[in-house]
């Protein structure tokens, strides 16, 4: 049954070649060739027959295949209308697809699960994410608070560790923290470069991403929470003080910003790198209560 699949390096060249197919760097195309690591993706990402699937660009099906093989439902974007014909051949078996030929990121996916899925049906996204649109699509479908259980999302190594990384280590930083405030996210998985056709020029990592039901932090304004968490990031290398004065010299003066820290419990001789979620919300909020009313 497994030369069947459409995860091989055989079966991928056999479509290229039929349909004359030629990848489009612009679209960050790179299709898996490896069914293990397919099945280990659809086992992390906890896909049951009763779950429902969205998927993020199919491209020849090789994940949509396993997709529908494991779980109830599979709903999939494809942006590229040179793939729809491949997807209708490589599919033709499985009943329980839908392609919608959209751009995730102008899609109403909310929409989507309405009409797709059972209500209160537990729903995960998995995707082969292109790695040039990785962080707009992830927080995207985070901030929208759609009701997804998990988002298990093969994207770059280096993205991955870094929206899964905690403070005190290389990789934390703004990012960490707007995935992580919204859900709880691991590492499952690294994935070497020769599982692709093309192989990219980076390593890959499954992400796995569990959306929470509340916030880990209480903020009064969340616009402004992020806002401070940029600023405090904005030159790493420099003092959680010297990026404050930066953020907010148009409207505190520096003594007051030393009093937010100190209001805070936060040492201004720290990085931005060292501070915990709670410690930027704790800032936040003291400096937000402050804030002159525009």
């Amino acid at each position: 049954m497994s030369k069947k699949y459409i995860a091989t390096p055989s079966r991928t060249k056999e479509l290229l070649n039929k349909y004359s197919f030629a990848f489009k760097k612009s679209l960050g195309q790179n299709f898996l060739i490896d069914v293990n690591v397919l099945e280990n993706i659809i086992h992390q990402a906890g896909i049951t027959k009763e779950t429902g699937a969205i998927e993020i660009g199919p491209g020849m099906g090789a994940l949509t295949e396993q997709l529908a093989i494991h779980a109830d439902k599979v709903v999939a974007f494809e942006i590229d209308q040179r793939l729809l014909p491949i997807l209708e051949e490589t599919l033709a078996d499985y009943d329980n697809v839908e392609i919608i030929h959209h751009d995730i990121l102008k899609a109403n996916v909310e929409e989507v699960i309405q009409t797709h899925f059972e209500e209160g049906q537990d729903i995960h996204v998995v995707a082969n994410l292109p790695y040039y649109i990785t962080t707009p699509i992830l927080m995207k479908l985070v901030r929208d608070q759609l009701p997804v259980t998990s988002l298990t999302v093969m994207i770059q190594k280096e993205v991955a560790d870094r929206m899964a990384a905690v403070p005190n280590t290389k990789s934390y930083g703004s990012l960490s923290i707007a995935v992580q405030y919204y859900t709880e996210a691991s590492v499952v998985l690294n994935v070497p470069k020769q599982v692709f056709m093309p192989q990219p020029n980076v390593d890959s990592s499954v992400l796995k991403l569990v959306m929470r039901k509340e916030p880990p932090v209480q903020v009064d304004n969340v616009d402004f929470f992020f806002e401070l968490i940029q600023a405090s990031f904005a030159q790493r290398r420099k003092t959680l003080r010297n990026n404050l004065n930066r953020f907010l010299q148009d409207k505190f003066a520096k003594q007051q910003i030393e009093t937010f820290l100190e209001n805070a419990a936060i040492d201004g001789g720290r990085r931005g790198e060292t501070l915990t979620m709670e410690e930027f919300a704790s800032l936040a909020n003291v400096i937000h209560k402050e804030l002159p009313k525009s």
